[in-house]
């Protein structure tokens, strides 16, 4: 069982949480980049979720989270003090900083939550980091503070032109590349549209850009195979090949039309949820 240390919102608007979790065998190896897999109890679902930051003297990890599904809606429940019971990792290929000078580091909405450690190994690691965050609206914006310590430079965008500039991350990215900025790699991480249109925006400039993808994902081992994507003409799995690939050799119209295989269900099961069962009533 795994102790849940501390929980926070980390806006007012309540769209997304951090949570650090006493799990020091995942702290002492976990590296950028990489993630685990957790359950609520022994009959509940296994969720990927991104370490967004650890320490490894005190023994835990932090993962950062929306509470959009069943699972993540009852993980919010949860308080400092309660257990989960399987915490699973680290699992994935941690982030590679080799011979890099510079990088911008895309980062949109809850996805800053991966883009946030990223960013801090590449700063610790002696690269100029740009580190361009983007949101619908100032109300949701989580992280600023913790981005800011992490890199050289930070753009804050809204969509809605109420923090910061006014459009998207590939827009603000677009506007630097022109103006002159020259980058080593570009990390776009976040939802997969968002991730698409960087790709999209970077591939005329011909800059090296890398995801970080969030396929359908069950045993998280490579047995399952349910995370697999195609990435330059060859099957790949999220899980032990990535998370993170080349941006411009992903299919991406593959991937988007497989994350969207579940929405009916995954809509069905995001009714409410009772504080004192765990369980899901559904919407009628």
């Amino acid at each position: 069982m795994y102790l849940i240390v501390s929980k926070r919102a980390l806006n007012d608007a309540g769209t997304t949480y951090e949570m650090v979790i006493e799990a020091p065998l995942v702290a002492k190896r976990c590296r950028a980049g990489q993630f685990v897999v957790l359950r609520l109890d022994e009959y509940g679902e296994r969720i990927p979720l991104t370490i967004a930051d650890y320490d490894r003297a005190a023994g835990t990890i932090t993962v950062m989270f929306q509470p959009t599904g069943a699972t993540t809606n009852m993980l919010k429940l949860l308080e400092p003090g309660e257990r989960l019971s399987d915490v699973a990792g680290p699992m994935g290929r941690p982030t590679e900083t080799a011979g890099l000078r510079t990088a911008a580091v895309l980062g949109g909405g809850v996805g800053c939550a991966i883009a946030y450690p990223v960013a801090k190994e590449l700063h610790r690691c002696g690269i100029e980091v740009d580190m361009i965050a983007g949101f619908r609206s100032k109300n949701i914006i989580v992280l600023e503070r913790e981005m800011e310590q992490v890199c050289t430079n930070l753009y804050m965008c809204t969509d809605d032109g109420s923090y910061g500039f006014h459009g998207f991350t590939t827009q603000k990215l677009e506007e630097l590349i022109r103006g002159g900025r020259k980058y080593d790699t570009i990390f776009a991480l976040g939802p997969t549209p968002m991730m698409k249109f960087a790709c999209i925006a970077t591939k005329p400039y011909n800059v090296r850009t890398i995801v970080s993808l969030n396929p359908i994902m069950i045993d998280a081992t490579g047995m399952c195979g349910c995370c697999r994507v195609t990435v330059g003409g060859e099957t790949k799995f999220a899980c032990v090949d990535g998370p993170e690939f080349d941006g411009h050799l992903v299919d991406w119209d593959e991937l988007i039309a497989r994350n969207s295989f579940y929405k009916e269900e995954e809509a069905e099961k995001a009714g409410h949820v009772c504080r004192l069962t765990g369980g899901v009533r559904h919407a009628e």
